[in-house]
């Protein structure tokens, strides 16, 4: 049975940006081991399909409406699934042989990489800071300084 405190934080944008933040934090770790991994012999790059993700919180949103005892269930092919706790499960798929392929067996390109980086922290930062100022507004709410 769901709380009164669930129905506070499952409502309006709380539960999307939890859902953002847990797939950037992914993608960002994501990055990090390409990068790393960059002139690493025969390494393929990851991906994690940020348009992908982005659909499937939208149709995710749909199905939930107003209700804000219903979970947030976000499902997108392999890479991201919504677990039995209500986390989001982010596995990263390799990048297709149809990108680049170089010499030594890599795929990776670190402009890519560093471009991914920037868009995926922008993203990180903003539903960071949104996911602040919900908190904050219903801190303020059981405070009584509304």
């Amino acid at each position: 049975m769901a709380t009164f405190l669930d129905s506070l934080t499952n409502r309006d944008a709380t539960p999307a940006l939890e859902k953002v933040l847990s797939f950037t934090e992914a993608r960002l770790a994501m990055i990090a081991q390409n990068v790393a991994n960059i002139h690493t012999v025969g390494y393929r790059t990851r991906q994690l399909d940020a348009a992908g993700f982005q659909r499937a919180l939208r149709e995710a949103l749909d199905a939930k409406g107003d209700d804000p005892f219903k979970k947030l269930e976000v499902n997108s092919g392999d890479e991201v699934r919504t677990g039995d706790d209500g986390r989001l499960k982010v596995t990263p798929s390799l990048t297709p042989v149809e990108h680049s392929l170089l010499h030594d067996g890599t795929n990776g390109s670190l402009e890519h990489q560093m471009a991914m980086l920037a868009k995926t922290g922008m993203t990180h930062d903003l539903a960071t800071m949104l996911l602040k100022e919900d908190y904050d507004e219903l801190r303020q709410a059981i405070r009584g300084t509304v």
